[in-house]
């Protein structure tokens, strides 16, 4: 059982629930007349825009991204790595990256940076989780579901080593599944 690992539930199925069905009608009213394409940044973010785009109720494209900048770490590495680009040919849609935790933002400044350079007519954020506290480079969401304080959490998406994403809530790891990490 994998809930043996977690330290403590920080958002329930039901806050979770509440919190995007909250940016879901701040993104459609926002986007109202706009060509939203939501991109999810994978794997973390598929859970988050699975459930958000469903509170969206404004016309929208999606795509997927999967990039990598943390192996099997808990920090990251500053590396990027894109394993799947977008299909979509951005020109002229309003881009709203979906990602489930913004923290250090190096993976997500460096995607913004990429894309901008495939003319898209407006580049947004929308993170589940914010963690401001850690944020390395000069990066901020424009719509954040919740603000999370230094901890390292796993669930609804969010993993450590591929493991814990399938909780339907978001908790802390307990230090001592990932402490060999940190040294």
């Amino acid at each position: 059982m994998i809930e043996k690992d977690i330290k403590e539930v920080f958002f329930s199925k039901e806050e979770l629930h509440s919190i995007v069905e909250r940016l879901g009608k701040q993104i459609s009213e926002d986007y109202k007349d706009k060509n939203l394409l939501l991109v999810s940044v994978l794997k973390g973010s598929v859970i988050f825009m699975a459930d958000l785009m469903r509170e969206i109720t404004v016309p929208c494209e999606i795509d997927f991204m999967c990039v990598s900048s943390y192996g099997s770490g808990t920090k990251s590495t500053g590396n990027v790595k894109i394993i799947k680009d977008l299909d979509i040919n951005l020109e002229g849609k309003d881009l709203l990256l979906v990602e489930d935790i913004l923290d250090s933002g190096k993976t997500l400044s460096y995607i913004c940076k990429m894309l901008k350079t495939r003319n898209p007519r407006s580049i947004r954020i929308c993170t589940l989780l914010d963690k401001p506290e850690r944020r390395e480079v000069d990066l901020y969401a424009n719509y954040a579901g919740t603000f999370v304080p230094d901890e390292f959490v796993v669930g609804y998406g969010l993993d450590y080593d591929e493991k814990y994403r399938n909780l339907p809530y978001i908790g802390v790891l307990k230090p001592e599944i990932y402490s060999n990490d940190e040294e």
